[in-house]
């Protein structure tokens, strides 16, 4: 069972970024199921830092988006994404050495806490703009 299911209420009307909302979440529930099965250290901290990676990599894109079409809420933005980065480094380097089953459930929850919060409070802010930009 997954720890989250995508439900069009987290959709912000910009096709690229649900999709990576939902690859972003789709990690977090590979991450879940893993530890689940008993899977090792290893394997948790490879998931973990793939969610780092390529949660960096939807942040910068969403921002690019966020300056193509003058969202004035940027610096709000940017803020909170560096915030969220810092603390998924901190559980990706205890989980290089060695306490990836004790840092899983932290990622999970602060993941999917987190991220829930931040589509609905933050990222929905920018639909207008990005589809008035023509970003849709």
């Amino acid at each position: 069972m997954a720890l989250f299911n995508w439900d069009d209420e987290f959709s912000v009307s910009v096709m690229t970024m649900d999709n990576h909302h939902k690859k972003i979440f789709d990690i977090i529930n590979q991450m879940h199921e893993a530890m689940k099965s008993g899977a090792g250290e290893e394997a948790v901290a490879k998931i973990i830092n793939e969610l780092l990676t390529y949660t960096d990599f939807h942040f910068k894109e969403e921002e690019k988006l966020m300056e193509q079409c003058n969202f004035p809420g940027i610096a709000a933005q940017k803020s909170s994404h560096t915030a969220f980065i810092k603390k998924l480094t901190e559980f990706k380097e205890s989980a290089d050495q060695g306490r990836a089953i004790f840092v899983v459930s932290k990622v999970s929850k602060l993941g999917v806490d987190w991220l829930k919060d931040h589509i609905l409070t933050m990222d929905k802010q920018y639909t207008e703009s990005m589809n008035t930009a023509g970003i849709s």
